[in-house]
């Protein structure tokens, strides 16, 4: 049986990190997987059912993608091949493909184990489906990016996705006390560091395990390190962010919502979340422009002044002293009342120009700088709204013929109750010209 250390070329005997010597002998034994591996977890009634399909395990890292392919394949008799997207190519995946075709010859099945698949091409992804479709091969594909945008659509269409989890603190905990059984000893830490390492893993079971081996290399002698020591000794995981990925999207629309929800806390979180992560803030600012318009429009029609001069400030000013400015918007964006009239107005105006695009304005209120246009009716009839009794003549400025639409539909909130109210007048005035009266 292959695996991914020996595609490394590791050998058994050499020395190897505490991850893994404590990967799960059995499925079982994962944590924080309860929903796949539990009693009534998804792998286990397929396993139960003697039926496993291809599948794409999808989640954060550190949480037990790779394990679980080996203990599928240990589970069902399958040769376990691993190969990683990252370091393989078309070469390797037809070899993979060759010697699976060659175990099936014999009756023997293979679980095809791809890390990072998401970083094979489409073109590269479509190899795999008349292997998989065959049955020559059961697919088992680890990513850290969503399937739905990462993964060509035919294969996804044979391939179930399961999803893992970020670990929780009490799965965290777990693999700690494995650890110090594994060790021998118990972890040398005062008892007011171990929430703080925790923290430290964010939910990456490996990332905690490489942690906790540091802490027993760092105390000299097994003597508990104080919060103080292991903080100096140890640094946090990074946040698992792509700025073109998964979490960069994720967190944006975190943010939107929250800023659309008027939960100026929320909408702090995640901006600050963003900008730790390494974000671009004129990224973030051009998002708020976004928000202005498109959740609170009218209703304070300063949103949009405040963030685009949030945005004018970063330029000028830069990090981090610009990113308060981006925090002051987000604050006035989520704090002001909300109305998507304008922007579900421009929607309903988008629709109906590309219904009816080749309808020529109404003559009266086209100009007419030369006489022929002025004899071909051009400008005639039309009324100079300043110079009516109300300031507003009631004319149709829709083309002849077409039935007149509502686009804009203030909802009364902030500053655009008093336009829904001017309106209103504008559509009596219309009418009592449009009747005579």
């Amino acid at each position: 049986m292959s695996d991914l250390f020996e595609a490394a070329g590791l050998s058994r005997g050499a020395p190897r990190p505490l991850a893994d010597r404590l990967r799960p002998a059995v499925l079982s034994d994962v944590v924080g997987q309860d929903h796949l591996v539990g009693p009534e977890g998804s792998l286990t009634r397929m396993l139960n059912a003697k039926r496993l399909s291809s599948i794409i395990l999808w989640g954060p890292p550190g949480v037990g993608k790779t394990t679980i392919a080996r203990l599928l394949a240990q589970e069902t008799d399958l040769e376990f091949e691993a190969i990683s997207a990252i370091f393989s190519g078309v070469k390797d995946l037809r070899a993979a493909f060759e010697r699976a075709e060659a175990r099936r010859k014999v009756g023997k099945g293979t679980l095809l184990f791809v890390d990072e698949i998401h970083r094979f091409n489409k073109a590269q992804q479509d190899g795999f489906l008349p292997y998989v479709e065959s049955g020559t091969v059961t697919l088992v594909g680890a990513t850290t990016e969503n399937p739905s945008f990462e993964i060509n659509g035919a294969l996804l269409s044979r391939c179930q996705v399961l999803v893992l989890k970020r670990l929780e603190d009490d799965s965290l905990r777990e693999l700690i006390v494995r650890a110090e059984k594994e060790e021998g000893r118990e972890l040398p830490v005062t008892k007011d560091a171990i929430g703080p390492l925790i923290a430290m893993a964010d939910g990456d079971g490996r990332y905690l395990l490489n942690l906790v081996e540091q802490v027993y290399a760092l105390a000299e002698g097994g003597k508990p390190l104080s919060l103080a020591e292991m903080s100096k000794g140890l640094q946090k995981r990074a946040p698992a962010y792509d700025k073109d990925g998964d979490g960069h999207f994720n967190l944006i629309s975190a943010l939107h919502k929250s800023v659309r929800g008027s939960d100026p806390d929320a909408s702090l979180y995640w901006l600050a979340r963003m900008i730790d992560a390494g974000e671009d803030p004129l990224y973030i600012a051009r998002r708020m422009i976004r928000m202005a318009s498109e959740d609170i429009g009218l209703a304070d029609p300063t949103a949009l002044m405040v963030a685009s001069e949030a945005a004018r400030a970063f330029e000028r000013m830069g990090s981090p002293e610009g990113e308060l400015a981006l925090a002051h918007a987000v604050v006035h964006l989520a704090t002001a009342p909300k109305s998507n009239a304008a922007y579900m107005a421009w929607k309903a105006a988008l629709a109906a120009a590309r219904d009816t695009g080749s309808l020529v304005p109404p003559k009266h209120i086209l100009n007419a700088p030369t006489a022929m246009m002025k004899d071909q009716g051009y400008g005639e009839g039309y009324a100079y709204d300043h110079d009516t009794e109300q300031g507003v003549s009631g004319q149709n400025y829709f083309p002849d013929g077409m039935a007149r639409p509502v686009f804009y539909q203030p909802k009364g909130e902030g500053r655009e109750k008093p336009i829904a109210e001017r309106l209103a007048w504008i559509a009596k005035l219309r009418e009592q010209k449009k009747s005579g009266a």
